[in-house]
């Protein structure tokens, strides 16, 4: 999970990660409106919401290429467990990433 500074940003990342198969599927959500603390000050800016479906052996690299085109100095970059899903669907994923 993931956040841009625009809807033409969150693409260009999403793009990026599917081409290069270090995720599956790229979900754009947008607009939402984001309140947070930066630099001691309370912050309200209009954000886009990034899902990116990967594997967690792909995150490092996700990671590092997301970091080397995002506008901000710390992007929020969050992976979340899948806990159950269905088996398809998770082997698809599995596939959809391999870059082998």
């Amino acid at each position: 999970m993931m956040t841009a500074a625009s809807q033409e940003e969150a693409a260009r990342i999403g793009e990026m990660l599917v081409s290069q198969k270090l995720a599956a599927c790229v979900q754009v959500l947008s607009p939402m409106q984001s309140i947070y603390v930066w630099k001691s000050e309370v912050q309200r800016e209009s954000e886009v919401l990034i899902l990116a479906k990967t594997t967690q052996s792909n995150f490092a690299e996700l990671e590092r290429q997301v970091r080397a085109i995002h506008s901000y100095q710390t992007p929020e970059i969050i992976a979340l467990p899948i806990v159950c899903g269905s088996r398809s669907y998770l082997d698809w994923l599995v596939e959809a990433c391999d870059a082998s």
